[in-house]
């Protein structure tokens, strides 16, 4: 068989799995990938389906049969050449480039009473600094933080529970950068999902890749030589907290991170215990020395956005 046929059978057999995602989804869900404002979609085990959209909180969106979930993380484990089973209940990678490569997991039973997913889709429309005073999570003051941050080369640490908004938030603080950086200026980013978003002129962005065993750690030490002068971090995770505070304070500074803590005293701590998976003693002078702002934004059910900005935490000051 040659290539070309070969080809063009892989992609007919693409096409048929994305129709059926399309048809198990429904219309409804579906058209959810063209909203630009949608960031989560979330499917639990009772069949109910919340969605969160940017600038406001999670909301309830319809029902979904729960043998639907299923037979689309079914469809999800094909696409990801895995399995999904009662031996091996979770499904979880990035979506297909129709669905936007958006970060997916999902479950089955006996983990879950009923078969419920999970889809973080990549940011498409930032929300500015100016858009969050607006909308009242940040003060004007805090927003003034913020950008002096930025013109000051400070490194932010953005810090909150998961759902919070900490990506949503980087990516405002990015939008400063970009509209601050000239093409002198050159940007790194690295992700293990792509959901940062910089339009600055000079931006290279990596992806880390478990098959072929390049984590976080080694992006961060090939980072140095494409020679960057902010370095930027979806989500600080493991050891390669180590890596980022060193390039942080070798001549790198104006670079942004976050990291799941309740609040920035926590954050700092976490970040030393994440150090320490590196087989290094405690590590709290490098991180005073390399962090400057921890920004912490939590959940708020009672503000309409659904979240608020809690805390903007000089490091420096409180030494």
């Amino acid at each position: 068989m040659s290539e070309t046929v070969h080809d063009r059978q892989a992609i007919q057999a693409h096409s048929r799995l994305i129709e059926q995602m399309r048809r198990i989804l429904g219309d409804e869900i579906a058209a959810l990938f063209d909203d630009v404002l949608v960031v989560e979609i979330m499917a639990n085990p009772d069949g109910q389906v919340f969605v969160e959209r940017l600038g406001s909180g999670m909301v309830f969106f319809r029902e979904i049969d729960c043998d639907r979930v299923q037979t689309f993380l079914g469809l999800m484990a094909d696409f990801l050449h895995t399995t999904v089973s009662r031996e091996k209940p979770v499904v979880e990678g990035a979506m297909p480039r129709e669905f936007l490569g958006s970060r997916f997991a999902g479950a089955i039973p006996p983990l879950v009473a009923g078969a419920s997913f999970s889809i973080r889709l990549p940011a498409r429309s930032v929300y500015t600094p100016e858009q969050y005073v607006q909308a009242g999570i940040m003060t004007q003051a805090q927003h003034d933080a913020i950008v002096e941050a930025v013109t000051g080369r400070k490194n932010i640490l953005v810090s909150g529970g998961t759902g919070s908004g900490k990506t949503t938030l980087s990516n405002a603080i990015i939008d400063v950068i970009s509209k601050q950086s000239g093409p002198e200026q050159r940007i790194v980013i690295i992700e293990d999902t792509r959901e940062l978003q910089c339009t600055a002129p000079n931006v290279v962005q990596f992806l880390t890749d478990d098959d072929a065993g390049i984590d976080m750690t080694r992006l961060l030490k090939l980072t140095l030589r494409y020679r960057p002068d902010r370095v930027l971090v979806g989500e600080v995770r493991d050891k390669a907290a180590l890596a980022l505070l060193k390039a942080w304070n070798t001549g790198h500074p104006g670079g942004i991170a976050t990291l799941h803590a309740n609040n920035p005293e926590a954050a700092l701590l976490r970040l030393d215990q994440l150090c320490q998976e590196a087989m290094v003693p405690s590590q709290q002078d490098l991180i005073r020395e390399a962090v400057d702002l921890v920004l912490q934004i939590a959940r708020d059910k009672s503000h309409p956005a659904g979240r608020k900005i809690t805390a903007l935490f000089d490091v420096k000051e409180s030494l």
